[in-house]
Formats: structure tokens, C-alpha cells, sequence
């Protein structure tokens, strides 16, 4: 086949992410009420606020709103791990940030697979966030070595993708019949199954190890264990939740509430206890199992390192500052305490270097003189003649991952393990190197300012 005659990843990641929504409101119903409940949010905010509605519509946000979706998937064996990259990147996503969830009690390393161009973020930016078991932290060697052969004996991928997969690298693309079979056989690996692979007494045996590894070895595959839909208010949309007699998260995750959002807040509904049945000779025994719940993200501005310094330095701060840690009932008034540090305007955090943004030449702008258009960014601003629209944060925070995850895994304080992050054994099972958030919003900001002086 030509290249000409291929879709381009971006319209494939978009079939995809369309698909992979209608599955899981059909596998749990209660996503698609989120989703018209976050719906609705996000039309009462932009009628009340026209100017964020404009901006919207300037930086190419209002048309992919309601289509913003995140997912995230856990997976045991490096061999997955590879094998999903391959299969992410016919999607044009590709693993950015290394994310060490074992600090906060919770068995996994992690990257999120997405696309990292500026035309690609504006078609469809849906990531996965994707976590490899540390089999090396569970303490029983027996049941390390157990989990160890369940997972070796699994395949979650089915022929069919494996082949498209390969054909795909082998030709440079899919063409539009082959894209959506890929579409239908890469959904497999992501769909739920309610019969377990090992007996209800290994179950629990996995389970007392921690509830994650039971989720991940247990099944047949890595079922999707939420998506996102994004709210331009998540204050409102969990007291909506909460109305509605949805058992919402106790605590939103992240910054609190600001004027000018940074970074990720994230809350979700409790996760489902669900039927599953496990083999037990010739018949099948009752049990249940709690994994896959609906979350809800609010994104703002990406953060520059310095910005992210203080970011995490204040958010240690509200966190150590009770004795409830993260979870006492005055979190959320020593949160907004400490980040009263934190500067909450556009302004400030541009000249403090602590965030990034997305300068355009307005139309006095563009018929300035050259000479002009030269100016420094913020001279243009001061005239008028730029304007700087903040670059979305299209990541994730480890401490608010682990958070969502420790909510739905029952809800327990975090706990740390006493091993460390290990980037190096990540990357060797990916079998590439993790790309720099930092870098790309970088580029994706100076590839703007460069685009001033044209």
C-alpha cells in the first residue's frame, strides 16, 4: 500500500478512543452518567465564563473537550509492557514520564503512552496511563514465584492485533479498512472478564499480598480500569457526584482550587465490587473482585521545573503539616494554606518563569513591522500585539496516582515500600527510553515564540 493511502495515527487513536469509551459505559453503565454529569459542569462554566470559553476556542481546547478521555491499564510481564508500546505507537503514542508508584505503598512503575506533537494534542489527546507490576515487591517467594508463572502462561494480545501491529511497522502505516480491524482487535486486550484464571485461594493469596497484584495476575487480561472525561470544574462536578448518591472520593487529588489551574486535580467514584468466577475443579466458584471505577480530571497549566519545585514543595508541606495526612479532614484547608505561596495569576507565573505557554501574534501583531515582531514576548504583550494562552499539562502526578489508586484499592493510608524508584529496569522492559514532559512542553513553547518572528 502506498503511504499516501494510510490514515494518519492520530485519525486511528481517535477511533480507538471513541471505541474504547462505548465499551466501558457498556461494561459499567455508571461512567456514562459521570460523563453526562461532567457534561453538563463543563456547559454551565462556559456560559458563565465567555472569557474562558474564547479562550478555549483560541488554543483549540473547546473542540476536543468532550473528547478528552484518559485511560490506564496495568500490566505484569516486561513482554506486555514492550508489546503494548508497539501497539501504542500505530496510535501515534508514545511513553512519556516515568512515574514510581511504589513510594506510596502501590507495586508499580509507570509511564503514560501519548501524542507529544502540538497537531496531535489538538486532534485527540488520549493517553493511557500504563503501570508494570514489581513482582520483586511482593515478600512471599512463593507466591512471588506463583504470580510469576500465572503471568508467563497468559497472552493478552490476539493474533490478529499482533499482525496489524506488524504490518504496520513493516509498511510505515494502516490503511482505513485495517485501521479499524486494528481498532476491534486491540479493544480485546482492554475488555473486561468476569472469570478469573487462578482458584478463588490464590486469589486471596495475591489479594493479601495487595490488592493490585490480585487484579493484575488473576484475569486473562488487563482490563481498563477507569477513563477520564475532563471537567473545566471539579469542585462542582464531585458535588454533583455526591448528589446524585455517587460515592464519590473523599479528597480531590492535586492542587487545590485556584484562579489559574495547574497541573492535574483528579477525583473518581468508588470502585465496583463486580462478580467474577473462579475455576475450582470442574465447576466455577462465587466470588468478587474490586478494580475498575470512573474517574474525573480538571487540567491547567504545565509547569515549568522551577514551577513544579514549588509545586511539590508546597504539596509536601499541606501533607506533613497534620497528623491526618493526606486523608484528615482538614487536608483541603492546609492544601489551600500552603499554596497561598503559589503566585495565581497569568502574569506573574509567565515572568516567574514557572509555567509554560503558547504565544500567538494578534492581527495588530501580525501587521507590525518585522523589526517589531523581534521584539521580546513581553514587550509584544505590553503592546498588544501577542497574546500567551497557557499550555495544558497533558501529564500525571505520582502522588495523585497513587491516591486514586489507594481509594479504589479500599482506601487504606499510603504505605512505602522500601524500594525505590528504578527507571533503568522500567526503560530495559519498555525497551526504549522514556521521553522529558519537561522537554516537550519546552519545544511546544519555544516553537511558538519562533512563530512570531515568520
Amino acid at each position: 500500500m502506498t503511504a499516501h493511502a494510510f490514515v494518519s495515527p492520530d485519525h486511528i487513536r481517535s477511533l480507538f478512543s471513541q471505541a474504547m469509551s462505548h465499551m466501558y459505559r457498556t461494561e459499567v453503565p455508571l461512567y456514562g452518567t459521570l460523563v453526562e454529569l461532567v457534561g453538563q459542569v463543563n456547559a454551565e462554566v462556559l456560559a458563565a465564563q465567555p472569557g474562558l470559553a474564547e479562550q478555549m476556542r483560541r488554543s483549540g481546547e473547546r473542540e476536543r473537550l468532550e473528547v478528552e478521555r484518559h485511560g490506564a491499564i496495568r500490566v505484569g510481564t516486561a513482554q506486555e509492557l514492550a508489546t503494548l508500546r508497539r501497539l501504542f505507537a500505530v496510535m501515534g503514542m508514545r511513553p512519556v514520564g516515568y512515574y514510581d508508584l511504589s513510594v506510596a505503598g502501590v507495586p508499580v512503575h509507570s509511564t503514560a503512552f501519548r501524542p507529544v506533537e502540538d497537531a496531535s494534542l489538538t486532534r485527540n489527546p488520549f493517553r493511557v496511563f500504563t503501570s508494570l507490576l514489581r513482582l520483586e515487591l511482593i515478600e512471599d517467594e512463593n507466591l512471588r514465584a506463583q504470580a510469576s508463572g500465572i503471568l508467563s502462561r497468559r497472552n493478552i494480545f490476539t493474533p490478529g492485533v499482533l499482525q496489524l501491529v506488524e504490518q504496520c511497522e513493516r509498511e510505515g502505516g494502516l490503511g482505513e479498512g485495517d485501521a479499524w480491524r486494528f481498532v476491534v482487535e486491540a479493544l480485546e486486550t482492554f475488555r473486561w472478564h468476569n472469570d478469573a484464571t487462578v482458584s478463588l485461594q490464590t486469589y486471596q493469596a495475591l489479594h493479601d499480598a495487595h490488592r493490585l497484584v490480585a487484579d493484575v495476575v488473576s484475569f486473562r487480561g488487563p482490563h481498563i480500569n477507569h477513563l477520564t472525561p475532563r471537567t473545566l470544574d471539579i469542585d462542582a462536578a464531585q458535588q454533583a457526584m455526591q448528589a446524585q448518591g455517587i460515592a464519590a472520593k473523599a479528597v480531590i487529588e492535586g492542587p487545590p482550587r485556584r484562579q489559574c489551574p495547574i497541573l492535574l486535580r483528579q477525583t473518581s467514584f468508588k470502585a465496583l465490587e463486580e462478580m467474577v468466577h473462579f475455576p475450582s475443579g470442574a465447576d466455577n466458584e462465587a466470588g468478587t473482585h474490586t478494580a475498575r471505577f470512573g474517574e474525573i480530571e480538571q487540567r491547567g497549566l504545565a509547569l515549568t521545573p522551577k514551577g513544579r519545585a514549588l509545586y511539590d514543595t508546597l504539596l509536601a508541606q499541606a501533607r506533613e503539616s497534620g497528623a491526618g495526612g493526606s486523608t484528615g479532614g482538614d487536608y483541603m484547608q492546609r492544601l489551600q494554606a500552603a499554596f497561598a505561596a503559589f503566585p495565581d495569576d497569568h502574569d506573574t507565573l509567565r515572568r516567574e518563569g514557572l509555567g509554560y505557554y503558547r504565544y500567538t501574534l494578534t492581527d495588530a501583531g501580525r501587521a507590525a513591522p518585522a523589526a517589531e515582531r523581534a521584539l521580546p514576548a513581553e514587550v509584544l504583550i505590553g503592546r498588544g500585539l501577542a497574546t500567551a494562552e497557557p499550555i495544558i499539562y497533558e501529564d500525571f502526578l505520582p502522588v495523585s496516582a497513587a491516591g486514586i489508586f489507594q481509594s479504589n484499592l479500599g482506601g487504606e493510608e499510603q504505605r512505602a515500600y522500601a524500594a525505590h524508584a528504578n527507571r533503568e529496569a522500567f526503560e530495559r522492559a519498555l525497551g526504549v527510553a522514556v521521553s522529558d514532559e519537561f522537554a516537550i512542553y519546552e519545544r511546544l513553547q519555544a516553537e511558538s515564540l519562533a512563530q512570531l518572528t515568520v
